[in-house]
């Protein structure tokens, strides 16, 4: 990306490819908030599942775990189902978003005087 001539880099082709990781972050943060994964506890007796952007979408309790007398027992399986299917989402989001926020990462120059919020940052 040096000019020729050997002299400042092409601006152009930095906002280009900037443009382009941009873009390619924008899709992936789509696809991961369609995504949902699951998470479990109690060996399956509570199962929760999320979107890659972290909303809850369901929970399912089998009812062999509801005990009247002894609710803090279900209440813990819920928060480590929730918990474990929240963990399952960031991995996701690692998988996905590594590739382009690692090429945005590092050598990457503050672009965001160029209207391209967030991506020096």
């Amino acid at each position: 990306m040096v000019n020729p001539g050997g002299g400042m880099p092409d601006m152009q082709a930095i906002l280009q490819q900037a443009q382009q990781m941009q873009q390619q972050l924008v899709a992936a943060q789509e696809e991961l908030a369609r995504t949902e994964v699951t998470g479990s506890a109690g060996g399956g007796l509570v199962t929760a599942t999320v979107t890659g952007g972290m909303e809850l979408k369901s929970l399912k309790i089998d009812p062999k775990v509801v005990d009247p007398e002894d609710t803090e027992t279900l209440a813990d399986l819920v928060v480590a189902a929730v918990r474990d299917a929240s963990k399952n989402a960031q991995k996701l989001t690692e998988e996905k978003l590594g590739p382009v926020t690692g090429a945005l990462g590092g050598g990457m120059p503050d672009l965001g005087g160029f209207g391209l919020p967030g991506l020096g940052q």
